[in-house]
C-alpha cells in the first residue's frame, strides 16, 4: 500500500472531531511531500533538529508538532514555528517555551503530558501535578503559552484491557483539569493514541491521534 492508500485509508476511519498527527520522524521529505500533496499539513517529529531540518525545505503551511521528549536547551530552535508541544513535563520546560516565544512574540500551544502508563521509561506529571501548576499564580503570568488540552502514552503491552483504562484514565484526568481553564488555559484536545491503538483510544475520548507506521510503513533507525 502506498503513503496516498494509507493515508486516505487513515482519514476515512476516523471521526470528524479527531485530529490525525502524521508522525513522520526518520522519514524522508519525499515521504511527507506524498502524504503533503494529498492535503495532509499537520507532521509530528520527536527530534527538534529533525524538525528543524524539514522545516526550513517543506511547504510553510505545515503545522509541526514536537511530540517527543523536549530538552529545556533545545527549545529556541523549534520556538519560531512550532505549531504544538505534546511533551510538556515540567513547569520548568512550561516557562522556556514561554521565554522562547516571548523572543519571538508568539503564543506556543502546548499539552501537559500526563503519566498514564506503569512502564519507568514513559515520561510525564501526575494529574496532582498539573493541577498544581494551572491554579499557581506563576503559571498565570506566562503570557506566551497556551495550554491546550493532555497528552499521553499508554504502557506498550498487548494487554488491551491495560491500554484501556490507561486512556479512560487520561480522559477522566482531562475532564477534571478542563475546570481549571483560565487565560492561558482552555483544554479542548486529548492527544492519546498511535498506530496500534489509535482506535481504542478514540473510543476512551481522544480528539488527536499520532499516527506514524501505518501511514509511512516501519521506521529508519540506522
Amino acid at each position: 500500500m502506498s503513503i496516498q492508500n494509507n493515508l486516505n485509508n487513515i482519514k476515512q476511519s476516523l471521526p470528524e472531531h479527531v485530529t490525525l498527527v502524521a508522525v513522520s520522524k526518520t522519514k524522508p521529505i519525499s515521504d511527507l511531500m506524498e502524504a503533503y500533496n494529498i492535503g495532509q499539513r499537520i507532521f509530528g517529529e520527536n527530534k527538534i533538529q529533525e524538525m528543524v531540518e524539514k522545516y526550513k525545505e517543506m511547504p510553510k503551511d505545515i503545522k509541526w508538532h514536537m511530540i517527543g521528549h523536549v530538552q529545556r536547551n533545545k527549545v529556541k530552535y523549534m520556538a519560531e514555528f512550532v505549531s504544538l508541544i505534546h511533551g510538556v513535563e515540567s513547569f520548568k520546560l512550561l516557562k522556556e517555551i514561554n521565554k522562547q516565544a516571548k523572543k519571538h512574540d508568539r503564543v506556543i500551544d502546548c499539552l501537559l503530558q500526563i503519566k498514564i502508563a506503569e512502564e519507568d521509561s514513559k515520561f510525564g506529571m501526575t494529574p496532582q501535578d498539573a493541577s498544581t501548576i494551572l491554579q499557581s499564580e506563576e503559571f498565570s503570568t506566562l503570557k506566551n503559552i497556551k495550554i491546550t488540552g493532555v497528552m499521553g502514552m499508554a504502557t506498550f503491552t498487548n494487554n488491551t484491557l491495560q491500554i484501556e483504562k490507561e486512556f479512560k484514565l487520561l480522559k477522566t484526568v482531562f475532564d477534571e483539569l478542563k475546570l481549571l481553564n483560565s487565560t492561558n488555559c482552555k483544554l479542548e484536545t486529548i492527544s492519546m493514541g498511535m498506530s496500534g491503538d489509535y482506535n481504542l483510544a478514540i473510543e476512551c475520548g481522544s480528539t488527536m491521534v499520532r499516527v506514524g507506521s501505518s501511514i509511512f510503513g516501519s521506521r529508519n533507525y540506522n
